[in-house]
């Protein structure tokens, strides 16, 4: 059953001598009472050497030795374990080896099912009868103030009980324990009324404690609290018992005398006391009750006397027990208070002397008593940065200054004065607290910090308890509050600037910056010139900082009356003004009606130009409201309404309004190169009014072209092309300027932003469904070309919110991003505004590698990761990108099929199979797919795959002309071809397949905004069935990790922008090391 023969034992001892001795103790018999705990594997024993020693041997579920210890000095001072614990392993082995433990393990586990279910059954044993004995004898057993408890027991005779430790480990082993001929104590068969078991849970809890005491005991001198027939109580656990038992009766024995079926009251113990005089002397007489008084505990809470045991409240016994004391002193019970003392013990004991009893005084003694009602008085004054207070105590016609040895009561007046010390305390408690010094008969503090604390948090304590009077030097030290602030935001129609203005009362400009820099530093107050503080913890006073740091004024400008201000802040600083309750800031009637505008176009009626008005849907309409009122107002804005909503149509909405009411002027829109046509597309069949000239062909018919524009209402060019020809546009002026799919000039260091940012236009829009892909630098780019300098500028745009934001995740600086931005980004979600588009429902596919597929991608992982982790040890992780990325491509390749780079690949592609089923299962329930790969070789060889299967199909990359795309799209959603192969950065943009209802991503890319856009294309407006994502993930490999960082990073910027919105952060070092595994 155990683990165990000699060579064990030798290895535990592990010492040749140990074992020796072990072995020889074993043989001679000195290993007494080994007892078995079974559930425990546990082993308790005796050794009997030059002392009995205790020792417990443990092992573990499987047999093994775990541990042992002995209570020999040995086993503590020397490392190893001693000869007693080898002894008694020997014990062990030779009680094992005949399988005693076998059996004894069996019955006792079959003996606890019995007992358990016999247990049970209690209503059928019979109930016990349990007298409880107490005795108080103070000074017995060379003990001071000790008390016992006896017990009787039996079922109908009582049986006193002898041994006390007996009777408590036959109720812990459930075992007999013989009293007599008719009575033997067994709980198998009896049991304890429930009015008797929390004394005995009391009693099995000091046995228990014992039973510990005695394991880590080394020798067995030490005393015990079960001596024979009683239990020792001490202070705490005879307060329980007198707990349990204040309901209920019980004898005592008290100094000896035996007193029957006593009872705990919970009263204080009546006291009287008589307080006469003896010449100018006073005498405090103490008059107990008849009978004896016998304190049972120390601390005054329980006392005997008159048959009853009283307990006192704890108030009580503190006020008592020093009356008590002077009583075992002065036999006569007699407390003599000199004249000297008399007035102290008046005003400060004998309060304490009517709470503990009936109090008879004597009339002489209280003619002299002279008792008026307290009124207290502070007198504040200013000696340059301190302060002083004078206290005065009235106590009618006498005056007592509590820090003056001048101010006491005259030594002449025989009155003795009943002061109220307590209310005298609460006052000096206040200056006490405050560190305020004694300085002859006045106290000051000079500290400035001390010196607020006190104006500010406990002069309105010390108005509620006395009089306070100031100097008029003190009251220039007043604390200032927010009604001391004024300010004011208006639009000036003639200048259309803001203008903008704040004061406190009593700063001037100079000093308003110093308070503000205050506020910065984190300080409490700041000490006006005027002698005044100033909180610097009112809301409305950080709100204020925090709207000034907001629109980034400077010094410069504080220093001004009125600061003006762009027009384009108007929206920041109501939504602050509302969001921060800041009620001091007045505005006016111009400012109200142009953030009520921008807020709600819906109010504002423009005419929407007639073959439109049916065709726009509600939110539609809305939109084009929203860039009619930005324009009136001269902003810009950025339509970020998720893809397929139809931005496009809003835009031309909008120009057709602008032309209808301004008449011909170019607006010029720059797109994609896959959208030019597609523009003109849609303004030929939706606005044929506006006049459309697209800018392309060679260098010579671009500047013929350019040189017409301003006979045309809208001009589209792309990118690349705004790159090269962006001198021909030096001298034109249009009357907007609007970027399709925006985010092309998220980096705005890239020739794209910069080329945009030179064309002249009365106003700028952007579109885009992802303003952010990224990093917040890209939002702060396209606000750049659509309001420049709203956002500040780069560097400190990313000081005030894209570190904050990215890197310490402040929702304050998130929330200020987004308070600033939200009136000129117009965010709609397709599941906001579509009530009628169908569902779309997405999930993840795995595929297995092929077996020949996973050894290669092992040993290319394995590969990758050493050359990887040794490049960013001798590189460092910012000059290593073009190698992990190169690491990256690579598995990722292998994970569509290694065929793509390992030209003589004969296997297979376990995704590759997997894609065939899902086709074939698709095109069979009549379903058709849009297919996304970024490999364009992958593609193809998914190409060869249908022309091997016979699936028609059709096929977009880069490559493909622009004109040839708008055919392709056109024939698939007529019906042609089941399967349309795109590559994702080609196509992920700017089309609408709406004929197909099935979209597959065959690889994971690691934005899944991009992702997400691709998606649109069949998942917009015009869509009629449900449309299903599969997102083909290779299982156990690095694309798995890649679908992992996409949900991760997916937790972005609804907060910026609006919910539906992500931000995808830079892929970091840690998440790399993450993807690799080093």
């Amino acid at each position: 059953m155990f683990k165990l023969d000699e060579y064990i034992i030798l290895d535990i001892c592990g010492n040749i001598n140990t074992y020796t001795k072990g072995k020889n103790y074993y043989f001679n018999d000195k290993v007494k009472r080994l007892k078995y705990e079974p559930g425990m594997n546990l082993f308790e024993a005796t050794v009997k050497g030059s002392r009995a020693y205790n020792i417990e041997v443990l092992f573990d579920d499987k047999g093994y030795f775990k541990d042992a210890s002995c209570t020999c000095p040995a086993y503590e001072k020397y490392w190893g374990y001693c000869k007693h614990i080898a002894a008694v392993l020997f014990e062990i082995l030779d009680k094992d080896r005949r399988k005693e433990f076998n059996v004894q393990k069996t019955s006792i586990e079959a003996k606890e099912i019995i007992n358990y279910f016999r247990n049970l059954d209690a209503d059928r044993k019979i109930p016990l009868e349990l007298e409880i004995n107490y005795e108080f004898n103070p000074y017995g057993n060379k003990i001071e103030n000790v008390s016992y408890l006896s017990l009787r027991i039996g079922e109908k005779k009582l049986y006193k009980v002898r041994n006390i430790q007996k009777f408590l480990e036959s109720i812990d082993s459930i075992e007999e324990l013989y009293f007599g001929k008719q009575f033997t104590f067994d709980l198998r068969k009896q049991m304890f009324k429930e009015e008797d078991k929390p004394i005995i849970r009391l009693l099995m809890e000091i046995y228990k404690n014992e039973e510990i005491l005695n394991k880590f005991s080394y020798y067995n001198a030490r005393g015990s609290l079960l001596k024979k027939d009683k239990v020792v109580l001490n202070q705490y656990t005879l307060k329980r018992f007198f707990d349990i038992m204040k309901d209920r009766k019980f004898n005592a024995n008290i100094l000896g005398q035996d007193f029957l079926n006593i009872s705990i009251y919970n009263e204080n113990i009546p006291i009287k006391f008589a307080l006469d005089k003896e010449k100018d002397d006073l005498l405090l007489k103490i008059n107990p009750i008849d009978n004896e008084l016998i304190p049972l505990t120390t601390d005054g809470e329980y006392f005997f006397t008159n048959n009853r045991i009283y307990k006192n409240s704890e108030s009580y016994s503190r006020n008592f027990v020093p009356f008590y004391n002077t009583m075992i002193r002065q036999k006569d019970n007699v407390v003599k208070i000199p004249k000297e003392y008399s007035e102290a013990f008046i005003a400060e004991v004998f309060p304490k002397v009517e709470k503990i009893g009936e109090v008879i005084v004597d009339k002489k003694v209280e003619d002299s008593i002279y008792k008026p009602e307290l009124k207290k008085e502070v007198y504040f004054d200013r000696e340059g940065d301190s302060i002083t207070a004078e206290l005065k105590f009235l106590y009618g016609d006498i005056i007592i200054n509590p820090f003056s040895k001048n101010g006491q009561k005259s030594s002449k007046d025989k009155r003795i004065l009943l002061r109220d010390i307590e209310k005298e305390k609460e006052l000096i408690d206040i200056f006490e607290k405050s560190e305020f010094k004694v300085k002859s008969n006045l106290i000051y503090l000079s500290d400035e910090e001390r010196i607020y604390d006190f104006i500010y948090h406990e002069i309105p304590k010390l108005q509620e308890i006395a009089d306070i009077y100031y100097s008029e030097a003190f009251k220039n030290m007043k604390i200032k509050d927010a009604s001391s602030f004024s300010g004011g935001v208006r639009l000036n129609t003639e200048n259309d600037l803001l203008e903008f203005n704040f004061q406190i009362e009593g700063i001037d400009k100079s000093e308003l910056i110093d308070v503000l820099n205050s506020l910065k530093e984190r300080k409490k107050f700041y000490k006006l010139k005027d002698g005044s503080f100033l909180p610097l913890d009112m809301d409305e006073l950080h709100e204020i900082s925090n709207l000034i740091e907001q629109l980034d004024l400077t010094k410069k400008d504080l220093e001004k009356d009125i600061i003006q201000l762009p027009k384009f802040r108007a929206l920041y600083i109501d939504e602050h003004i509302k969001d921060s309750n800041l009620n001091i800031i007045e505005r006016n009637l111009q400012f109200k009606e142009l953030v009520q505008n921008i807020k709600e176009p819906n109010d504002i009626e423009y005419k929407i130009p007639k073959n439109l008005d049916k065709i726009l849907r509600k939110y539609q309409k809305f939109g084009f409201k929203w860039l009619k009122t930005l324009s009136t107002y001269g902003f810009g804005g950025i339509l970020a309404d998720d893809m397929g909503l139809g931005k496009t149509l809003q835009v031309l909405t909008f120009l057709l309004s602008e032309k209808e009411e301004k008449g011909i002027e170019p607006s010029l829109i720059i797109a994609p190169t896959s959208l030019v046509y597609n523009w003109v597309d849609e303004i030929e069949k939706f606005t044929p009014e506006l006049k459309v000239l697209a800018i392309s062909g060679n260098k010579n018919e671009r500047e013929e072209n350019i040189e017409n524009i301003m006979d045309y209402d809208v001009v589209v060019t792309s990118y690349p092309l705004i790159r090269r020809d962006i001198e021909l546009y030096q001298n034109t002026t249009f009357r907007y300027c609007i970027l399709d799919e925006a985010q092309h000039i998220k980096n705005p260091a890239s020739q794209n932003a910069k080329s945009v940012k030179k064309i002249k236009a009365k106003g700028y829009f952007a579109l885009t469904g992802t303003p952010i892909e990224n990093s917040l630098t890209e939002l702060w780019s396209i606000f750049y070309f659509v309001m420049p300098g709203y956002l500040f500028s780069h560097s400190k745009f990313k000081k005030k919110y894209e570190k904050p934001i990215v890197k310490d995740k402040n929702d304050q600086a998130l929330q200020e991003l987004s308070r600033q931005i939200r009136p000129f980004i117009l965010r709609r979600v397709k599941k906001d505004v579509l009530r009628e588009l169908p569902d779309k429902i997405e999930h993840k596919i795995a595929a297995e590698l092929t077996t020949e597929q996973k050894k290669i991608y092992l040993a290319y992982l394995s590969e990758i990761k050493n050359e990887i982790s040794e490049e960013i040890k001798v590189k460092g992780f910012e000059k290593s990108h073009i190698k992990i990325l190169s690491g990256l491509t690579r598995l990722r390749q292998i994970c569509c099929h290694p065929s793509m780079f390992l030209e003589n690949f004969k296997g297979g592609s376990g995704k590759l199979l997997l894609l065939e089923e899902i086709i074939d299962e698709s095109i069979e329930g009549g379903h058709r797919i849009l297919l996304f790969s970024q490999f364009i070789t992958m593609l193809n060889i998914i190409k060869e795959m249908l022309k091997r299967k016979g699936i028609d199909y059709k096929y977009l990359d880069g490559s493909t002309d622009i004109k040839e795309r708008g055919k392709l799209v056109k024939f698939f959603n007529e019906g042609e071809g089941n399967v349309f192969l795109i590559s994702l950065k080609a196509g992920g943009t700017g089309l609408n397949l709406t004929g197909a209802d099935i979209v597959i991503h065959f690889d994971p890319w690691w934005n899944p905004a991009v992702e997400d856009q691709a998606t649109d294309r069949a998942y917009r407006l015009g869509q009629k069935n449900k449309v299903h994502v599969m997102k083909l993930i290779s299982k156990g490999t690095i694309e798995e990790k890649i679908f992992k960082l996409q949900e991760k990073k997916k937790e972005m910027i609804n907060a910026v922008i609006k919910p539906g919105e992500t931000l995808v952060t830079k892929l970091t070092e840690e998440e790399i090391k993450e993807l690799f595994e080093i």
